[in-house]
């Protein structure tokens, strides 16, 4: 059942936070299903400008209302992620999408407000929930490359005017994480007195971590013994997503770490089997793989074991 990001935020608001998963295609599509359901939690679709242009967006639309189907007992919100006001508007006509990511973060502040409020118009006047993003993350995620001198935390005075101004439903913070596999050096990390100041401006608001993928060690030590070049790489202690949700985090990015996953399984099993070209053996590998990936994360995410607790919540 795809519901609004609004109405999982409610439910785990203060107590966990919701899974934001990244899919591109099938497969990952598949395994994402398989592992909220068998963790038993809510969760969040994301669909990149990258994504629906990978092949077409009906194709990817069409893989993920065919696992409404096949899934009937999911419930999940389907999410524009990073979307610029052309894609956000896109979206929103296309009845399709329950909630949209406007990213005007690299605007000057005015600017940022008001395509922000253009959006959040459009959105509202359809029912649908706008998240935001205020201030910068460093690294790259497909269109979005922003260099370390050039990232800034979000600043919490700016963050309740800027919510007070534009209406948005969420809003994305810069505390310290940054998109891609390299996401810390040295002693670096989330900056939670940063979150604790905007929750105090904000208190009961919604509030995202983007380029939150704890980058495993054993996935990057595996991906290199089987050929990978990933020295270095490094992300968010899972640990501290549950730190997180208490200062008004309900909603965690993690895009990074499926990739990880799908590079691994495929490249320890083409060296396993030299022999093979059917892409299906692998296909199988990853689905089977990505679920017990998914159903692990929710249970640092705390959202492992709430799906009936959020049917409940949505059945009143």
């Amino acid at each position: 059942m795809i519901v609004t990001t609004k109405d999982l935020f409610k439910a785990a608001y203060g107590k966990y936070a919701i899974g934001a998963y990244n899919i591109n295609n099938l497969e990952q599509c598949m395994g994402l299903f398989r592992g909220n359901i068998a963790s038993k939690a809510p969760f969040i679709i994301q669909i990149s400008k990258g994504a629906r242009g990978y092949t077409n967006k009906l194709m990817l639309e069409g893989i993920i209302r065919a696992a409404d189907q096949v899934f009937p007992e999911a419930i999940f919100a389907v999410h524009l992620d990073h979307g610029d006001e052309e894609t956000c508007m896109d979206c929103i006509n296309s009845g399709f999408y329950s909630s949209v990511m406007i990213d005007a973060s690299s605007k000057p502040y005015e600017e940022n407000i008001a395509i922000t409020k253009r959006v959040v118009d459009a959105a509202h006047a359809k029912g649908l929930v706008v998240e935001a993003e205020l201030g910068q993350l460093g690294g790259v995620e497909e269109h979005v490359k922003v260099s370390e001198s050039e990232a800034k935390l979000t600043d919490p005075d700016q963050a309740k005017d800027f919510v007070t101004r534009t209406g948005v439903d969420s809003l994305a913070c810069a505390i310290g994480t940054s998109h891609g596999a390299f996401k810390f050096s040295g002693t670096q990390g989330l900056h939670f007195d940063v979150l604790a100041e905007i929750q105090k401006r904000l208190p009961g608001f919604p509030l995202v971590m983007h380029g939150s993928s704890s980058v495993p060690q054993d996935e990057v030590r595996r991906i290199n013994i089987a050929g990978g070049k990933l020295a270095g790489a490094k992300g968010v202690n899972a640990d501290e997503f549950l730190r997180a949700a208490q200062l008004g985090v309900t909603k965690i990015n993690i895009d990074t770490d499926g990739r990880l996953v799908w590079c691994r399984v495929h490249r320890e099993h083409f060296i396993l089997h030299p022999e093979d070209f059917d892409l299906r053996p692998a296909g199988k590998e990853f689905m089977a793989a990505y679920a017990e990936f998914i159903a692990a994360k929710n249970v640092k995410l705390g959202s492992a074991g709430k799906l009936d607790e959020v049917r409940a919540m949505l059945a009143k």
